[in-house]
This record gives C-alpha cells, sequence and structure tokens, in this order.
C-alpha cells in the first residue's frame, strides 16, 4: 500500500527500571537508533522529572522519535514516526526495544496518510455501485 508515512508505536512493559530513569541512556540511545536508519535529526529535547522518569524527543526530518518513562513500573511509551520509503523505523523500534532490557514489548504499527491516488481510487469504488 502506498502511504505517506509508517507509525509505530511501543508499548514497553518489564523494562530495566534504572536505564527507564537515566535520562543520558535514554538520549544516547535514541540517538544510535535514529543513526542507525539513516534518520536526520534537527533537534531535540528531553527531561528528567523528580522523583522519577525521563520525556523525550528526537525530531528527525523524516518525523519524530519520542519516549516516555515510568521506572516504578518499569515501562515506556515510545513511538516512531517517518515519512518516505528509506526509514526503517521497525528496526529503531527493537534498537530501543533492547536498549531499555525489555522483556515484554507490544509493537504496533500503523500506514499513515494514504497516498491521494489511492484515496481517489477508494472515493470511486463507493460511488460505483
Amino acid at each position: 500500500m502506498n502511504v505517506l508515512g509508517t507509525h509505530v508505536l511501543l508499548d514497553l512493559r518489564e523494562c530495566d527500571p534504572q536505564l527507564l530513569n537515566d535520562l543520558d541512556h535514554i538520549r544516547n540511545e535514541l540517538l544510535k537508533a535514529a543513526a542507525a536508519v539513516d534518520a536526520h535529526v534537527v533537534g531535540e529535547s528531553f527531561h528528567q522529572f523528580t522523583p522519577q522518569g525521563v520525556t523525550g524527543i528526537l525530531s528527525i526530518a523524516e518525523s519524530h522519535i519520542s519516549i516516555h518513562t515510568w521506572p516504578e513500573h518499569r515501562y515506556a511509551a515510545a513511538d516512531i514516526f517517518t515519512c518516505g520509503d528509506q526509514t526503517m523505523p521497525g528496526r529503531a523500534a527493537n534498537l530501543i526495544i533492547e536498549a531499555l532490557g525489555c522483556r515484554a514489548p507490544q509493537i504496533t504499527e500503523i500506514r499513515r496518510g494514504l497516498n491521494e491516488s489511492i484515496v481517489a481510487d477508494l472515493q470511486s469504488v463507493h460511488l460505483v455501485k
């Protein structure tokens, strides 16, 4: 199917709580994941919460990679949204899962932005009965 982007949602359970609370580790691993899939980082923002938890986002030319952690629950929510055909969000997802010591990941992939010609074809099918 011809789409504009792929959005990978990660529900990461049973992660290493120390890694989930380490801002430098999370930042470095998201940057490594972006580099591994040839994403082009154009900006970033990370924050360490008190008493625990990290949130962060990499703005990439292809869209974004983000994460929010709850070390007390051994849980992180992350998403990787990439446009075009060059970047492999599934590969980045696997790198993030491994970097957090996640033992129970759930991965959901959503195709976004159907190509206009496909949408027009679908609309014409619904008009013809």
